[in-house]
């Protein structure tokens, strides 16, 4: 099952120390979601660090795609392999656990998924997702004094109607 990336959205949230909170997009990702044999579900994103953006804020965008933090042009992919997951869990809420991969380092980190809000989560509402990493794990450790340590990534997702199973 592939994400529609027109109706999904993918973005970040860091917080300055002075409790300001930064809002970024992933306008360019892929994501899909493979079924296993056994019912599992695996999920695979891809966000192109390239094309990242701070909304009105050409400075921060710039920032943003720099070497300091996802230091696009050397890293031009963030990428999150789950570990399979019962595909209850997108009904119920609760953690899909898998490996980050961002500026060359790998960790695993979990995605907190919320409980669906309708029957057909994906397809008639969003299946909402977040992940809170500490950025000085990955080696963005700069602008210590500005920025708060953790970033929390957000998905909005839908998937592709005319794919589903």
């Amino acid at each position: 099952m592939e994400l529609d990336t027109a109706r999904s959205r993918l973005g970040f949230e860091i917080r300055t120390r002075l409790g300001q909170r930064i809002e970024g997009v992933f306008p360019r990702f892929e994501g899909r979601i493979d079924v296993l044999a056994d019912g599992r579900h695996q999920v695979h994103l891809r966000m192109f660090t390239g094309y990242v953006e701070i909304p009105g804020k050409d400075r921060y965008t710039g920032w943003m795609r720099g070497e300091e933090f996802f230091d696009a042009g050397r890293y031009p992919v963030v990428e999150f392999d789950s570990v399979p997951y019962d595909p209850q869990l997108v009904e119920k809420g609760g953690g899909i656990h898998g490996r980050l991969i961002l500026r060359g380092v790998s960790h695993p980190e979990t995605l907190q998924v919320e409980a669906a809000s309708c029957p057909r989560a994906g397809y008639d509402c969003d299946v909402v997702s977040r992940g809170t990493v500490q950025r000085g794990r990955y080696g963005m450790d700069s602008w210590q004094l500005a920025l708060s340590d953790r970033v929390t990534f957000v998905l909005r997702a839908r998937l592709n109607e005319a794919l589903k199973p």
